[in-house]
């Protein structure tokens, strides 16, 4: 799900990391392969995305298409794990990831599953438009210019919009979690995390008031092997950040 190499300037995209994650798009809708844990992610992610949309535009949780009308952009879509459901909740539906291996997969996937979505390979430098909902989940720790990549966020963010990113934090549970068990044990592909560049809700919550933006939710992801991955009010693994234009 990372956004990857481009040739536009100022591109905040990380080669190696596009390369990486290039490697998974094979197996990325393989629920029991080297995206599992994206799998597992994806139901406390749409929760989550589900109430921020609906406090922010009045929705009444009922209806099944919420973002009917809305444009959506999913930035670092990997093979559209994201894109289906936002595009089943109504909306248009554009995602874009540097690993051009990602976006055949996830353009296969799409028409498979008789989804209008709009794929594209590059990063968010090179994106003209705007759009109401912007999205990029567990993506900014892999960027090689974290504020850069902030700004390219903001700048395609619609006036009255909204944007929600994920991202582990950097502490000593995270590293255990992430490094130590995760990628140790091989349930998540070695290599994928470096711990140095997660940031602290502090640190990315500075980072868009920089680029104009206003945090307006903060909320945890914690991970129990009873319950899964669930929304909590501990920020210590991982965390969502919801952010309106100031």
């Amino acid at each position: 799900m990372i956004l990857a190499s481009d040739t536009v300037k100022g591109a905040t995209i990380d080669p190696r990391e596009a390369a990486h994650f290039g490697t998974m798009a094979k197996d990325w809708w393989d629920p029991k392969g080297s995206s599992a844990p994206l799998h597992k992610l994806n139901p406390p992610r749409l929760r989550y995305i589900r109430e921020q949309v609906d406090a922010h535009w009045g929705g009444d949780g009922a209806t099944f298409t919420p973002l009917a009308g809305k444009t959506a952009l999913d930035v670092g879509c990997g093979a559209g794990l994201l894109c289906e459901p936002l595009a089943r909740l109504g909306a248009a539906v554009t995602g874009i990831d540097a690993a051009p291996e990602n976006i055949a997969v996830a353009e296969i996937h799409a028409a498979q599953s008789g989804l209008a979505i709009d794929y594209r390979a590059g990063g968010v430098e090179g994106l003209v438009g705007q759009f109401d909902l912007v999205t990029s989940l567990e993506v900014i720790e892999h960027v090689s210019d974290p504020a850069g990549y902030v700004r390219g966020l903001a700048r395609v963010l619609a006036d009255g919009g909204l944007l929600i990113l994920s991202t582990p934090n950097r502490t000593p549970l995270s590293r255990l979690a992430m490094i130590t068990l995760a990628e140790g044990t091989g349930t998540i592909p070695k290599g994928t995390h470096d711990w140095n560049k997660f940031l602290t809700p502090e640190e990315l919550t500075a980072l868009l008031k920089d680029a104009g933006l206003r945090v307006t939710d903060t909320r945890g992801l914690s991970f129990s092997p009873a319950t899964g991955f669930t929304l909590s009010d501990s920020t210590s693994l991982d965390y969502f950040l919801t952010a309106l234009k100031a």
